[in-house]
Parts: C-alpha cells; sequence; structure tokens
C-alpha cells in the first residue's frame, strides 16, 4: 500500500466520526432535504358520501368531469334542462328515479344497440334484519333490474346465497356492497336518507338480542 492509500485509509474513519459528532452538536442545522411528512391515510375517503354539494346538477362544462375547452361538452343537455317535469326528492341530484319509471316518464334503454329489448326484472325483496334497533333493511330487486343486470352486482360485490355477505356501514361509506353505486350514481348515504333502506319496522314485542357474554354472565 503507498503512502496516498495509507493517508486515506487512516484519514476517512477519522473524518466520518468527525462529521457524525458534529451533526449531533447542538444548534448544527444540515442542509439535507426535509424528510417527507407520513403518508395520508385514506381512512375517511367515506366523507365524500357526507358532503352536500353546493350544485348537484352542474352543466358538463361545469362538472369537473367533462373537459371545458372541448366544444362538444358544451353541445351536451344540461341536467337540470333534462331533469324538468321528473319527480322531486330531497336526496342525491333530487330527481325520484323510481318514480319517474314507475310513472312511465321515463324508460332506461336495456340493450345499447337494440331499443326493443326488454328488460328482464325480478320483483323480489330481501330483507336483511338488523340487530340494533333501527327498522330492517329493504333490498327491493324490481327497482334495480329496471336500471342493471344481474352481473351488475352478482358475484362480484354480492354473492348470490344466504349469509355470504357482510354488510356494515362502515363498508357502505368506505365505498362498498352498497357504497359501489349509492354516493357515486345513486342516492347518498345521508342522516335523512336512512329510511330509503332501512324500511321495515321491527315486529311487535321485539326486544334487542342479547350477546353471548351477557348470556353466559347475566347482570346480578
Amino acid at each position: 500500500m503507498n503512502i496516498t492509500a495509507r493517508i486515506i485509509a487512516l484519514g476517512l474513519p477519522i473524518l466520518l466520526a468527525g462529521s457524525a459528532l458534529l451533526a449531533a452538536a447542538p444548534g448544527f442545522a444540515a442542509d439535507a432535504p426535509a424528510a417527507a411528512g407520513p403518508a395520508v391515510s385514506d381512512a375517511n375517503v367515506f366523507n365524500r358520501n357526507l358532503k352536500k354539494t353546493a350544485d348537484p346538477n352542474p352543466a358538463p362544462w361545469e362538472d369537473g368531469i367533462h373537459d371545458p375547452d372541448n366544444e362538444a361538452t358544451h353541445s351536451l343537455q344540461p341536467p337540470k334542462e333534462a331533469y324538468q317535469g321528473l319527480p322531486t326528492t330531497p336526496f342525491g341530484n333530487h330527481v325520484d328515479w323510481v318514480k319517474s319509471i314507475d310513472g312511465g316518464l321515463i324508460k332506461p334503454r336495456w340493450d345499447r344497440m337494440n331499443s326493443n329489448e326488454e328488460p328482464f326484472v325480478m320483483d323480489l325483496d330481501i330483507v336483511r334484519p338488523v340487530k340494533a334497533s333501527m327498522p330492517d333493511v329493504v333490498f327491493p330487486h324490481r327497482q334495480h333490474t329496471e336500471w342493471l343486470f344481474c352481473s351488475n352486482c352478482h358475484p362480484a360485490i354480492f354473492v348470490p346465497q344466504k349469509g355470504a355477505n357482510q354488510i356494515s356501514m362502515s363498508a357502505i361509506l368506505l365505498g362498498q356492497k352498497c357504497g359501489v353505486c349509492h354516493g357515486k350514481v345513486s342516492f347518498p348515504i345521508t342522516t335523512t336518507s336512512c329510511k330509503k333502506c332501512h324500511s321495515k319496522a321491527k315486529p311487535e314485542g321485539w326486544t334487542p338480542p342479547l350477546s353471548d357474554a351477557t348470556v353466559k354472565n347475566p347482570w346480578k
């Protein structure tokens, strides 16, 4: 090893040790870039369902979805003009779509290519009991299948089997299960829309079920 290599070998550890001591000294400010902050959690993304929009039916060039600089965007019919004469509701975009269909005011096209294709409508209500004091949930297939095909929901979102789907309000508010559509293209979940789904009253004399812990160790 030549003299230059020896100087480097001996001096490098001393240089590194000195740098460490200097960095630890009070008042020392390094020029290193600031560390990135913690990653923002997406735990509260469900708040989109609880926020009130200033205008639920903006014109296409004002909705933040269409390109306002595209001339074709301005040729689209504004929702407020298209929705005139339809039944209203305080929820979502303020149009009661079920009443609109039932009243014959609109007729969703079942097939994109064939306007004469008739929908496959299933008139079947599914009742989901709720353990708490809230009324039970009634899911009406008819109102959904007048718009949607079975494969829109089954089996990717809901497994068509009794007891196979665990549904909670937390999951819905996070955009899962019912929340895949509700809050996006259907009426949102708000503190005033509960009864649209929780619509079946508890039977007379109903009492909340006791937990296993309460049954095994009753209060004395």
